[in-house]
């Protein structure tokens, strides 16, 4: 039978931290999948992987027993019904800023007559299981990622479309939208209030609400809030973090930065 463990997380109450990758790398998505995340989570949107990228990625989660979620490129069906019949267990859709972007969202994951989903689970019938169909609406969930000031504006009217599963907030690109000195900043209190609005809507609809954050700091924080899909780490920053590290362990802070061409942030 077809299950969705992060619903089943969820049914207890449970917290599903991921990682973010957004390498198109088979292997570092298996190494990923190996670290103990709940979930990982594949980006198409600002990630470098393509269709292929994304089904590898797909299968190498899989093999270590962990479920995976794809961040669509954009609120287009085809990319959301790739997704979808690759495996995923659910997308997250950027830039949902109306209801209307909801409704046309929702309505490509899901099959007639609830959506406009087209039938060809062509993995998702062997990776999740032979009833995938008949469970589609548990093994195939939709989150609307809020992340522009008409998204928080609309917020209610977003979370009132009926299937749609979650909300999910993207603090930079919300951050830059509603004019904040720094994007992401978590303590910034504009933020946090977008924060717990969006929060505060999610519960209301019985919807699981989701965050993008950087750290284990930070994700156990959003945590305590009350968010139930959290991702805490990226592999492209994880990569190079360690990289900075360990050169600097060799050649000192003042060459390391320069050697690797960025700032001591990280991506």
């Amino acid at each position: 039978m077809a299950i969705n463990p992060l619903t089943e997380t969820w049914k207890q109450n449970g917290v599903v931290y991921t990682g973010w990758l957004s390498i198109p790398c088979s292997w570092s998505a298996e190494v990923m999948a190996h670290a103990g995340f709940d979930a990982l989570v594949i980006d198409m949107q600002h990630g470098l992987a393509d269709r292929s990228g994304m089904l590898t990625m797909l299968q190498a989660i899989g093999a270590a027993g962990k479920p995976a979620l794809v961040r669509a490129a954009w609120n287009e069906p085809s990319v959301l019904m790739q997704a979808l019949d690759a495996g995923a267990y659910g997308v997250i859709c950027p830039m949902i800023s109306t209801r209307e972007d909801c409704e046309a969202f929702v309505a490509a994951c899901r099959y007639p007559p609830r959506g406009i989903r087209s039938y060809g689970p062509t993995r998702s019938l062997v990776s999740i299981g032979e009833d995938y169909v008949a469970q589609a609406e548990t093994c195939a969930l939709s989150f609307a990622q809020i992340e522009t000031a008409a998204g928080l504006a609309n917020i209610e009217a977003i979370a009132a479309v009926p299937g749609l599963d979650g909300l999910y907030v993207g603090p930079w690109d919300l951050s830059l939208d509603l004019g904040l000195r720094e994007p992401g900043n978590l303590a910034d209190p504009r933020l946090i209030t977008a924060c717990e609005t969006i929060l505060a809507v999610a519960r209301r609809h019985q919807l699981v609400a989701g965050i993008y954050v950087g750290s284990a700091e930070d994700g156990l924080r959003m945590a305590s809030w009350g968010f139930q899909l959290v991702n805490i780490a990226t592999d492209t920053t994880l990569l190079h973090r360690s990289a900075l590290s360990e050169v600097r362990a060799v050649k000192g802070s003042k060459d390391s930065s320069d050697l690797l061409g960025t700032g001591s942030k990280g991506y």
